[in-house]
């Protein structure tokens, strides 16, 4: 049995969907929060939710929607990265959008938020619209979300650009969060609203999972992972007072209600929500069926989120607070980062080595609990080592064994420092995976070791340095998830 039950989340949650349309009379923009597919946190924290799982529930609904795309102009002029992917935020807006079009979604426009002028934002636009992508302005709005009598008004909503939409679902989205989804949803009310149009709002946000105690590792997970946006899970008063009843919510969601209720009781005359969490729509909490290993997933989330926030700070990132904060929920759940496994193997097997310069070690923890590691030497990197001896463990291959002739590896070697000027001769893991596809021809232990690779799949593991993207890459694309210490080769 897996931890999430993945068909009764899609069926359950697109009903839910469209009883809420219902609720509105046929027209309904739903902010969707995280991601519509690609959503590696949420497969990492709930073993059995696909990465895609989202946007097979909306293809149930794709003939009543349209989908809108969010993207701070703040983001594109500092050229925030999407960390899983390793793009950019506004290069990640058309990746959405193709991606969208090419399920048979209708992408209606783009939205570009906490607009106030800058260069960066009207280039973006320019280029965009050069591609016959409607683009349109959302502008900052002094005092917001607190001042409500400006933002329900002419000089606040009342400045920005209305989209046109023609579905009774628009889906707001956006590549990260701090976008600005919900001010785009609410924009939209505000205008459908002075042109004699009613509309309702919901909130589709997979985390924190409001029917989940507060300090559930799985809702730490999410805190941990919105910790560079401050983001922090609270107990919803709203909620509280009106049924008397505990649910989670979190800060900016907490922020933002009374905007929102000041607005529907404008449009309608009164608000059709007591609370933030009554905003959302999300059911993944009914579909978890076992806990105990939602909340395995859920610490290992979070002691890899703060290696992430380490290993940026090594590369000049200012983040000290966020350091602090994963580090402060790790105590919550009572774990530190020795409660990782291949942590502690990889420096176990690094002190080993004496630290000798150049030597950085690695390790991988396999499904059924056993334990790889392996060291860099003068022909392998430490990555590529350690893929060779998880390939190895798992195919039943006597580690004796040397997949890769030494006589091929250094021909590769000679190619790398001579004709492509490198400086590193170590292999690769994409260069070790070509070499071991090459050899399989003629070689059954590298058929073997190849045929293993999707084993290696949701397996967790670490390095003792930070990868070189291509490393990096090469794992996020085989599904281990992988910590690094936060030094540098």
């Amino acid at each position: 049995m897996t931890a999430f039950n993945n068909d009764k989340y899609i069926r359950i949650q697109s009903e839910h969907i469209r009883e809420r349309i219902a609720q509105f009379g046929n027209k309904l923009y739903l902010e969707l929060g995280g991601k519509l597919f690609d959503d590696m946190h949420a497969s990492r924290v709930l073993p059995g939710f696909l990465p895609d799982s989202k946007l097979h529930m909306l293809t149930q609904l794709s003939d009543l929607m349209e989908i809108i795309i969010v993207l701070s102009a703040q983001d594109i002029e500092r050229n925030k990265v999407r960390q899983d992917l390793g793009i950019t935020y506004d290069e990640d807006v058309l990746r959405l959008r193709e991606a969208f079009i090419e399920r048979g979604f209708m992408v209606s426009a783009v939205v570009v938020t906490h607009y106030s002028g800058q260069r960066s934002a009207d280039d973006y636009r320019l280029r965009l619209e050069r591609q016959g992508i409607r683009v349109y302005y959302h502008y900052t709005i002094e005092g917001y979300p607190h001042n409500v009598e400006k933002i329900a008004s002419d000089e606040g909503f009342g400045k920005d650009d209305y989209v046109e939409t023609t579905r009774p679902l628009v889906v707001v989205t956006a590549p990260g969060p701090g976008s600005g989804k919900m001010a785009v949803c609410l924009s939209q009310l505000y205008n459908e609203h002075a042109r004699g149009r009613e509309a309702g709002y919901a909130k589709f946000e997979t985390f924190p999972v409001w029917s989940l105690p507060l300090k559930h590792p799985l809702n730490v997970a999410y805190e941990a992972a919105t910790a560079d946006i401050q983001d922090v899970n609270m107990i919803d008063p709203f909620h509280l007072e009106a049924y008397g009843k505990t649910a989670v919510n979190y800060n900016r969601d907490i922020e933002i209600f009374p905007v929102l209720d000041a607005l529907f009781t404008s449009i309608y005359g009164r608000s059709p929500y007591k609370s933030p969490t009554d905003m959302g729509v999300n059911m993944v909490g009914f579909c978890i069926e076992d806990d105990a290993a939602v909340c395995e997933a859920s610490k290992q989330e979070i002691i890899r989120r703060y290696f992430q926030a380490l290993c940026r700070m090594a590369r000049g990132a200012v983040n000290d607070s966020e350091i602090q904060k994963i580090a402060l929920l790790q105590k919550q759940v009572g774990i530190n980062t020795s409660y990782r496994s291949t942590v502690v193997a990889a420096r176990e097997r690094h002190a080993l080595t004496g630290y000798r310069p150049y030597t950085h070690c690695a390790a991988i923890e396999l499904h059924d609990g056993r334990i790889i590691t392996s060291e860099a030497g003068p022909l392998l990197g430490s990555s590529a080592a350690l893929l060779l001896n998880a390939m190895k463990e798992l195919a039943g291959i006597d580690h004796a064994i040397k997949l890769i002739p030494q006589e091929m590896i250094e021909p590769i070697q000679n190619t790398k420092i001579g004709y492509l000027h490198g400086r590193n001769p170590r292999l690769h893991t994409d260069e070790v995976l070509v070499a071991l596809s090459v050899l399989s021809l003629n070689d059954d232990n590298c058929r073997r070791a190849l045929a293993t690779l999707p084993m290696l799949n949701g397996c967790q593991a670490h390095s003792t340095v930070m990868l070189k993207e291509v490393d990096a890459n090469t794992f996020r694309k085989l599904g281990i998830d992988l910590t690094t210490d936060p030094a540098v080769k």
